[in-house]
């Protein structure tokens, strides 16, 4: 395939601020006062929106005339398919639109605050905080149409896409190359490289080599206004503000993203793949403290309890023992030499811990399975109960045996069953609480046990997300963790990009209803009292 090539000169090269001197919009970064978000909008004039229950035929020509006839969906059974993501709330759009190109999008983009029209921009769906559920109807912007792999320059280890390229299938295209795109969520055979970057998403592998914002170099970018601009470059550390830090995990709240410059990694010389059964839990989590604590940091560190493990190996026999009461799954890869090295020493840090028993893969389709079950662990749960409600509370190592204690006792309070799998390297917790969300009240009860337990996470030291994002889910938990004059400043960097609300409204950011919060009564509201989840 063709080198990447250099930006065009109409770009401004490698590099190109999203915000130019002499910006109303830019101008708003320096104001010193401490006027609220909406009254430097209003200087501003940053965009504002409006959403009314139908859209007006004469909008849906224009729409139609800039994508085509098909790529319009504004039928209440087509729009039915975009009101969800993987989380418990719902609302549905007023039409949905899929463009093909960066332009598509800016005309769409234009249009849409022309018409007053609230944009969400959407990937494959699958993300797990509420950040692509369209709460004030108006446009979801649906970008899996964009899914080209532009250029890959294997000799520079980046490579050129387009937002809708699903986060595996790029793997498997530099593969021939030997080489890899490091961030792998479990969703990975679905969940788009947008969506990755929309929500900084992590993996099982980011313990070792970071999450997303670690492997993008630039973006292509659609601001409020339907101008097209780059940030980043192919170098790494570039001079001045980085903005491109400052889109990834934004969740489409500033910019459309239209391109992404991403870093690849060398496939490794050698893996080495590490089941490690424990009979207590408190075992597996203090052999996951020693192991970092003695210098060693594996690619993956994952945990299972006896929940999942009960859920998995019954559907997908990966070998997973049914009897354990956790299991830890880890990873070691590099240099061949000091792969066996680094393995050894793991496996003698387990068995002083306690571990009862250390597997290693044999070969390629032994480690597959292992992975699969990981991988599978969080869907394998509808083999326990109807519905779940996933977390994503980050805690440090050391205090992971207490906090999962404390999560086994609101699991007793609100009578659920609550079963974890996690990233235990780096203390990224899952809890997932199992309910039947055709009892009535189990809704609402599993969603103020998850807001338990994020507090608990929160008292331990650490905070409300590791890699699901804020979205809708946890917007009312930014208290816990920011001030008001934080989130203030946070505000402002949706005014200085030009985006007010018109990009995702609603998400990330505490509302104004019930002194700042979201409560699960009105999640409720939302999805009414005889939703089946």
């Amino acid at each position: 395939m063709p080198a990447l090539r250099q930006r065009p000169a109409s770009l401004g090269g490698p590099f190109l601020p999203a915000l130019r001197a002499g910006d109303p919009a830019g101008a708003a970064l320096g104001v010193a006062d401490r006027q609220t978000v909406e009254s430097v909008a209003n200087r501003t004039g940053a965009a504002t929106v409006t959403s009314t229950a139908t859209l007006d035929k004469h909008v849906l020509r224009e729409l139609m005339a800039v994508v085509g006839h098909d790529y319009v969906l504004h039928e209440p059974t087509d729009l039915m398919v975009f009101e969800y993501d993987a989380t418990i709330g719902r609302s549905m759009p007023q039409v949905v639109v899929l463009p093909e190109t960066a332009e598509q999008v800016s005309e769409v983009v234009k249009l849409a605050r022309r018409h007053g029209l609230p944009v969400t921009p959407r990937g494959a769906g699958t993300g797990l905080s509420g950040g692509a559920i369209p709460e004030m109807g108006g446009l979801t912007l649906a970008l899996t149409r964009m899914k080209r792999i532009l250029e890959v320059d294997h000799q520079e280890g980046v490579a050129l896409v387009e937002p809708g390229v699903v986060n595996l299938d790029l793997s498997r295209a530099v593969k021939p190359y030997g080489l890899y795109f490091a961030p792998d969520p479990a969703s990975q055979r679905a969940c788009t490289v947008g969506g990755n970057v929309a929500e900084n998403a992590g993996g099982p592998h980011c313990l070792a080599y970071g999450v997303t914002t670690n492997h993008v170099l630039g973006l292509e970018l659609v601001l409020a206004d339907g101008e097209i601009v780059w940030v980043g470059g192919r170098t790494r550390d570039l001079p001045g503000y980085d903005l491109t830090g400052a889109v990834i995990g934004s969740e489409g709240t500033l910019a459309i993203v239209t391109k992404i410059l991403v870093r690849l990694l060398r496939l490794p010389e050698a893996v080495r793949t590490l089941l490690v059964v424990f009979d207590e839990m408190d075992q597996a989590s203090n052999a996951v403290s020693a192991i970092i604590g003695q210098g060693f940091v594996p690619a993956a560190l994952e945990m299972m309890d006896r929940e999942v493990i009960q859920a998995v190996e019954p559907v997908l026999h990966v070998g997973y023992p049914m009897d354990a009461d956790a299991v830890l799954l880890i990873e070691v890869e590099g240099v061949r030499e000091a792969v066996a090295e680094e393995g050894e020493a793991i496996e003698k840090i387990c068995l002083a811990q306690g571990a009862r028993e250390v597997r290693v893969a044999e070969d390629g389709p032994e480690r597959d399975r292992l992975w699969a079950g990981r991988k599978g662990a969080i869907g394998a749960l509808g083999q326990l109960m109807p519905n779940y409600y996933v977390l994503d509370g980050t805690v440090p190592r050391t205090r992971l045996p207490e906090v999962l204690r404390r999560v086994g006792e609101v699991g007793q309070k609100y009578g659920f069953r609550i079963a974890n799998v996690f990233h235990a390297g780096d203390g990224n917790l899952h809890p997932n609480v199992l309910f039947n969300a055709r009892q009535p009240g189990e809704t609402e009860r599993a969603l103020e046990a998850g807001s338990e337990i994020m507090r608990i996470c929160v008292d331990a030291g650490g905070t409300i997300t590791g890699e699901h994002g804020i979205g809708t889910e946890k917007r009312k938990f930014m208290h816990w963790v920011f001030s008001d004059d934080d989130l203030e400043v946070m505000s402002r960097l949706k005014v200085v990009f030009g985006a007010g609300e018109l990009f995702n409204p609603g998400k990330m950011f505490p509302t104004d209803e019930g002194s700042g919060e979201v409560g699960p009564a009105q999640i409720m509201r939302s999805t009414g009292p005889d939703a089946y989840i």
